[in-house]
C-alpha cells in the first residue's frame, strides 16, 4: 500500500487532495449530527401497543445494513419497529430509510385511508381512467409528488434480481409491459403491503402470495374446464393424457 502511494505529487495536487479530505471529514461530521437529531426525534415518539420489547429476528435474505444504506450511529430498524409496531424492513425492497420515509410522511396510523386502494390512489400508483362520452380516452397513473411514492418506486426498482415473489412479479411485468410500467405496478403492490402491515400489525409473510397464486391457477383451470364444457370439449391434464 505504501508503494502504491509513491508518485510525482506536485504542490497543487497535494492541495487539492487536502481540500477533498477536509470536505469528506466535514460532511461526515454533518451526517453524524443529522443522525443524532433523527435518533432524538424518534425517541420522542410514542411506542406502539403492538410492539414487543425487541424486534423479531430477521428473515430477509440480504439486509440493507450490509450495504451501509442506513445510519450507523443507532439502530434505525429497532426504533421504527417500536413506533410502527411492525417491521416494514422485512418486506423485500424496503430498507430502514424507506420505512423511515413512510413514517415521516404518513405516520403509524393509516385510518385516514378507507382501504389499500385509496392509499395507492393517494400515492398516484394506480391507473386513472379518463372517460368522455362513454369512450376511454387514456388510462395511466396520475403524476403525484409524494416522497412515499418515490421511495416505493425506488424500492420496486431494486427488486430486479430479488429471489422472492415480488422479484418474480417485477420481472414478469417487465417482460409483458416494460420496466417503467413494472416499477409502477410493483410499487403499487408494495403500497398495498405496507398499508396492510400498518393496519393489522401483522408480520410480513410471503407464503400468502404463494397461496394466492395457487388459488388463481385453480380458478383459471376451472374456468377453462367450464368454457370447454360449454363448447362440447373436455380438458384433460397433460400428465394424464
Amino acid at each position: 500500500m505504501a508503494k502504491a502511494l509513491e508518485g510525482d505529487y506536485r504542490e497543487e495536487h497535494l492541495f487539492a487532495l487536502k481540500q477533498s479530505l477536509e470536505s469528506f471529514r466535514y460532511y461526515q461530521r454533518l451526517i453524524g449530527e443529522v443522525n443524532k437529531e433523527i435518533e432524538s426525534r424518534l425517541q420522542g415518539l410514542e411506542k406502539s401497543p403492538a410492539a414487543e420489547a425487541k424486534p423479531p429476528a430477521r428473515t430477509k435474505k440480504s439486509p440493507y445494513q450490509r450495504r451501509h444504506y442506513e445510519p450507523t450511529s443507532f439502530d434505525l430498524r429497532s426504533e421504527l419497529y417500536r413506533i410502527l409496531g411492525v417491521d416494514l424492513t422485512e418486506v423485500p425492497g424496503i430498507s430502514g430509510v424507506t420505512a423511515h420515509t413512510i413514517l415521516c410522511e404518513i405516520g403509524p396510523d393509516t385510518s385516514p385511508f378507507r382501504n389499500a386502494s385509496a392509499f395507492a390512489s393517494w400515492l398516484g400508483l394506480c391507473p386513472e381512467r379518463q372517460i368522455s362520452g362513454g369512450k376511454v380516452l387514456f388510462t395511466k397513473s396520475r403524476r403525484v409528488r409524494s416522497r412515499v411514492a418515490l421511495a416505493l418506486r425506488m424500492a420496486a426498482n431494486s427488486l430486479h434480481h430479488a429471489d422472492s415473489y415480488l422479484g418474480e412479479f417485477f420481472r414478469r411485468i417487465t417482460r409483458k409491459l416494460g420496466k417503467p410500467q413494472a416499477i409502477t405496478a410493483t410499487a403499487h403492490k408494495l403500497a398495498r403491503i405496507v398499508f396492510h402491515l400498518l393496519s393489522t400489525k401483522e408480520a410480513y409473510n410471503e407464503s400468502v402470495f404463494v397461496r394466492c397464486e395457487e388459488e388463481a391457477k385453480k380458478r383459471a383451470e376451472l374456468r377453462l374446464k367450464r368454457q370447454a364444457a360449454q363448447l362440447g370439449f373436455q380438458v384433460i391434464p397433460a400428465a394424464n393424457a
